[in-house]
């Protein structure tokens, strides 16, 4: 929120620095003492409780006075009290009218603003003040102005005229705001502009009738400053954002977003504090896009709750909604992002105590796209969770339970109601350099599903003899009781190195065991499960399933190691994991005796590398022996420099593992999996001028999924960005079955201006908050130090 400080003006017309002459002294020597710099902030400065009663020392080349009628100060007068300094040629108290008049070259500083005026006049009686021609300075902040004419007109009540305020530094004319006149109140800790004008370079280029800004810490209704910027794409575009101050523990800040090519948007986002927690509520609507007339209206909103009450209860919520499934395709938004497939709407309510807690859960999703496998609702959830550690010594107990709704809008899919009981007995060991945990569950599950209208017959649509019906044998009533037992063990040796010298280098196997019985779970549909990515660390998981719907049977040794190396200030440097399942009964993990499954599972394998923190690497692959090939893999390499970076990434995922995660056809996405590089860098050219870019590019396709390129200028008081972007947006024809289908790209160049100071920041748009802020679908991750 854009504030101006509260001496904003005000301070620098404060001219009541000299108090009656009984209270002054006058030096005409040389034993004067040492004197604060008239150009010093000294905001910190310690000030006692009423300065106006301090003393008040007065250095001068001369002294005329009349008994009874005026004193004059001549000559390089120096007037001292506390904090304040002035300076100007001559100095004359009229003591009859109780009128202090200050003439040439007027100079005066609180050690916040300084400002020099041809002419200051104070009356001590009604401390009433005048300043002609000032210019003025913040000493503690950039900001600068100048007026013709100020009057103090109440005890902090200020009257301007003709006045102006720019962030830039002397000399510096590229931005200020005028006004015909300014009232300020420092009580009320705001400032009113009449007839302000905003100028670039003393050209005006937009105009209000009143413009009202906060002066101080204290939040205030008003205009923000605009932005401006021109897109191949949008067009000119503006944005004015203004502040509503509601109330002490809510506000609001709408903004009026022109674009050029769509129409006028209205974005709001209201903030509010309660004793349940903090909660915003964001909305934007675009009354009949311009560009996209067949979507007519378009609108978002978002509202996200979190708060603790009464240390007891937690309250969340997260709901967002769009008028359509392309929203966040065609317009930038704080709402979501352009890879976003799905929206979350849901709500939580949780009470906790020493020994249990329980929560009331309602999830919704709104679906980005044209799929017809719509996900679950969860419409409620309630769960329960009791823990008594320490049952007994080296005993742990504890009890997971839920009772879950699911409903859906996809025809031919059941609903359901799902009540889950799961307690389990936990043996925990440990030391400083090792761990042992032993745990027993028992996962007792019932479900009442729904099945009027669903197809549950056998179906062989391919003709291979086999069923192709994902809800063939469900049943209305299921009972299932598995237990699952599981026992994990590792230890950390650690070594100085014989062959790197100054480091420490540590060895931390594991190794797991599982087992779970093989049940028959084909009468019970999948409601919230998902399969769970096998990386290096997925090997030591209970589960191979998200969710209960699926307790997939296991007999299982897992094993794996991590070493690491340490330099001689602990700092580590690498580290690498690998290991993979051991499959005692590999035959229970399928469905058909004719299959003949592998004993082992794919390597698992991560690696993490900083070189002299200028070279960083992050890999893992997983790597099945028995196809000898790589399932999926991810390679980045960064090299940092001073003022930039460049980094090369590579992912790779093959279509059969994706086809056996996921629970769509992928047919019409992909042929052959993602095979994805990328090239991304970033440079501070000078203190002013810095460049960034990224490129990727698909190996499957042979085509450019992306470019994206920034050129950005920040001087002391704004900033304006450069952006060019392409980005694969649909195909012309079917790029999945021929090879005739041609890329769509759009192509885009922004042009995006603002200014800096007076609380403002530099924006997003303009790309300086780094390669990921701008609504690029592909964005940057830092090796090692984000391992993403």
């Amino acid at each position: 929120m854009l504030r101006f400080p509260r001496t904003l003006l005000a301070a620098s017309i404060s001219a009541a620095f000299v108090v009656p002459q009984t209270q002054a002294e006058t030096m005409l020597d040389d034993s004067v003492q040492e004197l604060p710099a008239i150009d010093q902030c000294l905001i910190n400065e310690p000030e006692p409780d009423n300065p106006n009663q301090l003393p008040v020392n007065v250095e001068a080349d001369s002294l005329e006075a009349i008994n009874g009628d005026k004193a004059t100060y001549r000559g390089n007068v120096v007037v001292v009290q506390g904090k304040k300094r002035m300076q100007a040629d001559n100095v004359t108290l009229h003591q009859q009218d109780n009128i202090v008049v200050a003439e040439g070259n007027v100079t005066f500083s609180d050690g916040e603003v300084k400002t020099i005026s041809d002419k200051a006049t104070n009356n001590l009686t009604t401390e009433e003040v005048t300043l002609e021609n000032t210019n003025y300075q913040f000493l503690c902040e950039p900001g600068r102005g100048e007026a013709v004419y100020v009057a103090k007109t109440g005890k902090a009540v200020y009257e301007i005229e003709d006045g102006t305020i720019t962030s830039c530094p002397e000399g510096d004319s590229s931005w200020r705001m005028r006004a015909s006149s300014i009232d300020i109140d420092q009580n009320e800790e705001e400032a009113t502009f009449y007839n302000p004008r905003f100028e670039i370079v003393n050209v005006p280029v937009f105009y209000l009738p009143f413009l009202t800004v906060p002066i101080g810490d204290t939040r205030k209704t008003g205009f923000l400053y605009p932005t401006v910027s021109y897109g191949s794409s949008d067009g000119f575009e503006m944005e004015v954002p203004i502040y509503w101050n509601l109330a002490p523990n809510y506000d609001l800040e709408t903004t009026l977003k022109y674009m050029q090519e769509r129409g006028t948007q209205l974005n709001s986002e209201l903030r509010f504090l309660s004793d349940f927690g903090y909660s915003t509520l964001k909305s934007e609507y675009l009354p009949d896009d311009k560009k996209y007339p067949e979507y007519g209206d378009r609108w978002g909103f978002q509202f996200e709750h979190s708060g603790i009450y009464q240390e007891n209860w937690k309250f969340t919520a997260d709901y967002s909604k769009v008028s359509d499934i392309r929203y966040f395709t065609d317009l930038d938004s704080s709402i979501g992002n352009k890879e976003d497939g799905q929206l979350i709407q849901e709500m939580e309510a949780t009470y906790r105590s020493d020994n249990w807690d329980a929560s009331l859960l309602a999830r919704d999703f709104q679906v980005l796209t044209t799929s017809n496998n719509l996900p679950y609702r969860l419409l409620p959830q309630l769960e329960f969770n009791y823990y008594a550690p320490e049952l007994m010594r080296y005993l742990d107990f504890d009890m997971i339970s839920h009772v879950s709704r699911f409903d859906t809008d996809a025809e031919g899919k059941p609903s359901a109601t799902r009540v889950h009981v799961e307690p389990g007995l936990t043996v925990p060991i440990g030391t400083t350099w090792g761990t042992w945990t032993t745990e027993a569950r028992l996962l007792g599950t019932y479900y009442q599903q729904e099945l009027d209208g669903v197809d549950t017959s056998f179906n062989d649509s391919d003709g291979d003899g086999s069923n192709d019906n994902p809800y063939y044998g469900l049943e209305k009533s299921v009972s299932r009781v598995i237990p699952e037992f599981r026992t994990h063990a590792g230890v950390v040796l650690e070594r100085d190195t014989t062959i790197f010298d100054n480091y420490t280098q540590t060895l931390e196997p594991q190794v797991q065991y599982l087992y779970v019985p093989k049940k028959d779970q084909s009468n019970i549909a999948k409601y919230d499960t998902t399969l769970l990515q096998t990386d290096y660390y997925g090997l030591f998981r209970s589960r191979k399933y998200s969710g209960v719907d699926e307790i997939a049977s296991a007999n299982q040794v897992s094993y794996g190691a991590s070493t690491r190396f340490f330099d001689d200030a602990l700092k580590e440097r690498l580290n690498i994991s690998f290991g993979q399942i051991l499959y005692i009964d590999a035959k229970q993990r399928v469905d058909s005796p004719s299959e003949s499954p592998s004993n082992f599972s794919a390597w698992a394998v991560e690696m993490d590398f900083n070189y002299d923190d200028y070279l960083f690497y992050h890999g893992g692959i997983q790597y099945d022996i028995d196809t000898s090939e790589v399932q999926l893999g991810n390679s980045t390499l960064e090299y940092r420099f001073n003022g930039g970076y460049i980094q090369g990434n590579y992912r790779y995922v093959t279509k059969n593992y994706i086809d056996n995660t996921v629970d769509f056809n992928i047919d019409s996405i992909t042929v052959d999996g993602i095979s994805q590089a990328g090239l991304l860098a970033g440079y501070q050219i000078s203190p002013k001028w810095n460049a960034s870019g990224q490129y990727f590019y698909d190996l499957t396709t042979d085509e450019a999924l992306e470019w994206l390129a920034r050129l950005n200028y920040t001087s002391d008081c704004w900033y304006i960005g450069f952006t060019y972007s392409k980005q694969l947006q649909s195909w012309n024809g079917d790029y999945i079955n021929t090879t005739t289908a041609t890329p769509n790209y759009e192509n885009n160049f922004s042009l995006n201006f603002g200014i800096i100071g007076f609380g403002t920041k530099i924006g997003a748009g303009s790309g300086l908050a780094g390669l990921d802020s701008a609504g690029n679908s592909l964005g940057y991750g830092r090796p090692f130090f984000l391992n993403n």
